[in-house]
């Protein structure tokens, strides 16, 4: 948004400056043209009256001494023409009316035709910097039917194109100085109006990532922007606390009903030996296996409470050392339930920013849904790698039965089971837990099939 914002300033003042210096260059070279023009046309009016005095050669001899001087002095061209197109004085390379001058004949040609007819030249070619490099003057010898003839003034342009030139460059560095500092002006305005607004993305991005305490903090840029900020700030303020409050209370529901519970459990325990054998001892055993289920979902609210709390933050942790040291500890169990646990591509260390042990915490989710829904003889692989883009990857695949593709989306989601596992032991909030110690810290964890058969889980995390 700021190189947008910024290149729409600076074509606006990149245009503006354009509209400005060119007129103003164009009206000098025009200005400096017209200046050029009056200078040498009040000489040639006074070679014209010379011309129309001269009666001996005395007269012809002066006329032909001052268009000499001139011509050296200026290093220009005169000519003096009758009514026929004869020379009678002439000084320099002149113009000819036929011309073979050797310069363009058809200005001196048009001059020459409209001096002969009583008018004299009365505008010239704008001067550049890169032409013309001559000019012609024309002024007719007599006044109206009384023309007599014409003076012919084939006049250098380079000291006037010179002066454009300058003057010009003098415009451009001007225009580039004005430019710069408007630029300056357009970074300033650019990151004084945009600094609240990228303040306030910052602290969307926290907030989504689950940092309840993210708040816009930049008091800068225009009123309505800093309204917003306050307003945002608020509104943030009034999430946290209700997300705060309702998750208050499942911990604190959670926590209170543990020990009743346990103490249940206690009880139906030690009930148990004074039970005579038969339906009542079955009956009492299902209701203990109820209630040591229901002390594990609590357990499970408990920890996603905790996860969901926002009290922890991220940090810097080995992801490899942390497989290693759970792969180790889940080894003895999958070896009494049968299955096989490999670790491959294991590096020597793998950098992750995550919520502390959110590697290990995961990973025993994983673990834990592979030894309950894997049958005798499986056969489950973890791996671990760094992905094109970065992040960490840890992947968890076996080769069990699997989940059909439409239930899916659905094992990230809290208690949910599928139909044909409804009683195998658990909570239905491992995978949420995980998924959410995922997110909380900056990653994710999808779910796929493991081809040919099988499960696979991926655990991504970003690079510290």
């Amino acid at each position: 948004m700021r190189r947008r914002l910024l290149a729409v300033l600076l074509v606006l003042m990149g245009t503006a400056t354009l509209l400005l210096c060119l007129p103003l260059a164009d009206a000098y070279a025009r200005g400096r043209t017209e200046h050029l023009l009056l200078q040498r046309r009040s000489e040639a009016v006074r070679f014209a009256d010379l011309a129309e005095r001269m009666r001996t050669a005395a007269d012809r001899r002066e006329l032909s001494d001052e268009i000499e001087r001139y011509a050296q002095l200026y290093g220009a061209s005169v000519a003096v023409v009758d009514t026929a197109g004869g020379t009678l004085a002439r000084a320099g390379t002149a113009p000819s009316p036929d011309g073979g001058t050797g310069l363009d004949s058809s200005p001196a040609a048009d001059a020459l035709a409209r001096a002969l007819t009583g008018r004299s030249t009365d505008r010239l070619p704008a001067l550049r910097p890169w032409g013309p490099a001559t000019v012609v003057v024309a002024e007719p010898v007599g006044r109206d039917e009384r023309v007599s003839g014409a003076v012919l003034m084939t006049l250098p342009t380079a000291a006037a194109r010179r002066d454009v030139t300058v003057r010009w460059s003098l415009i451009a560095v001007g225009a580039f100085a004005a430019f710069a500092a408007a630029a300056l002006v357009a970074f300033g305005i650019a990151r004084w109006l945009l600094r609240p607004v990228l303040d306030l993305d910052r602290a969307v991005a926290r907030l989504t990532a689950g940092r309840l305490q993210a708040r816009a903090v930049s008091d800068t840029g225009p009123p309505e922007l800093r309204h917003l900020r306050r307003h945002f700030n608020t509104m943030a303020q009034a999430l946290a606390d209700s997300l705060g409050r309702q998750r208050d209370f499942v911990a604190d529901a959670s926590h209170q009903l543990r020990n009743p519970l346990a103490t249940l459990v206690l009880q139906m325990e030690n009930v148990e030996p004074y039970l005579a054998p038969g339906p009542g001892r079955t009956e009492h055993a299902r209701a203990l296996d109820e209630a040591e289920r229901l002390e594990e979902l609590l357990d499970g609210l408990l920890a996603l409470a905790r996860v969901e709390s926002g009290t922890a933050e991220p940090c810097e942790q080995d992801a490899a050392r942390a497989v290693r040291e759970r792969v180790a500890a889940w080894r003895p169990v999958f070896r009494d339930a049968g299955l096989e646990l490999t670790v491959h591509g294991l590096p020597d260390a793998l950098g992750v920013r995550a919520l502390p042990d959110a590697v290990g915490r995961v990973l025993d989710a994983l673990l834990d849904n592979a030894v309950k829904f894997v049958p005798g003889g499986g056969r489950v692989e973890v791996s671990v790698h760094r992905s094109a883009a970065g992040d960490a990857v840890v992947r968890v695949a076996d080769d069990g039965p699997g989940v059909p593709p439409d239930q899916l989306p659905l094992l990230m989601r809290r208690f949910a089971r599928s139909p044909e596992h409804q009683n195998v032991r658990g909570s239905g909030l491992g995978l949420a837990i995980a998924d959410e110690i995922a997110r909380t810290s900056g990653g994710r964890l999808t779910a796929g099939a493991n081809p040919p058969r099988g499960l696979a889980v991926e655990l991504r995390l970003p690079a510290p």
